[in-house]
């Protein structure tokens, strides 16, 4: 089979048409970085929309840093969100868990002064957001970021990805005002699977799109 998408940038575009009729409400576009910024761009390129950068890390378990205990979510909507399941199992000490989120949160703040400079993030009360990122796999790294999210309070909340399983989006069902996904392949496999080129996205690139995104909407 063909892959669903040649790029991120293309499978942005074909979001941007699924969005379309959101670009009155002058939406904030939030990427997860690296990999969801180029399809942001995109959108907001075309919605004539705000972008800016919704970082989440995952917390390590004692040992297994592989194995998620939760997340946390920087800027705006910041947040630690605990799988109280893993949590269970696992039982990290409480040292642990603010050691692991003071490291998380330090490497969060190192990447977006990497990509942003001394920019600070966009407000979210109050407005329509839309969350992107290239896909998604199992579903945890966005539940989180969504959790931060609406714990901003935005007025409307849109998760926006070219492609997911159907199982997370069913598990993601209620999380947000609206899901926008164009593609749920079966079987899955990764998300690269489905995009003819996904090469890894650089920090240059990372850098000159949220730089050319914040110049579109500069007064000529």
């Amino acid at each position: 089979m063909a892959p669903e998408f040649h790029d991120r940038r293309e499978a942005g575009r074909r979001l941007a048409t699924a969005l379309a009729h959101l670009k009155s409400s002058h939406p904030l576009i939030l990427a997860l970085p690296r990999g969801g910024v180029p399809v942001a761009f995109e959108i907001a390129r075309a919605l004539n929309a705000e972008l800016d950068l919704l970082m989440v890390r995952k917390l390590g378990a004692p040992g297994y840093p592989e194995v998620g205990i939760g997340a946390v979510v920087d800027g705006a909507a910041g947040r630690l969100v605990l799988n109280d399941a893993v949590i269970e199992q696992v039982r990290p000490s409480p040292d642990y868990v603010r050691a692991e989120v003071h490291r998380q949160l330090e490497e969060i703040e190192r990447r977006r002064h990497a990509y942003l400079g001394d920019d600070t993030p966009i407000p979210i009360v109050g407005r329509t957001v839309i969350i992107v990122d290239d896909g998604i796999a199992t579903g945890g790294t966005i539940r989180a970021a969504i959790e931060g999210v609406r714990a901003a309070q935005p007025a409307r909340l849109i998760l926006a990805v070219p492609l997911a399983p159907a199982e997370a989006l069913k598990m993601l069902e209620g999380e947000c005002d609206q899901i926008v996904c164009l593609a749920t392949p079966e079987p899955f496999f990764a998300v690269g699977a489905h995009y003819e080129v996904f090469d890894q996205t650089a920090d240059e690139e990372v850098v000159s799109l949220l730089r050319e995104a914040r110049k579109a909407l500069l007064p000529q």
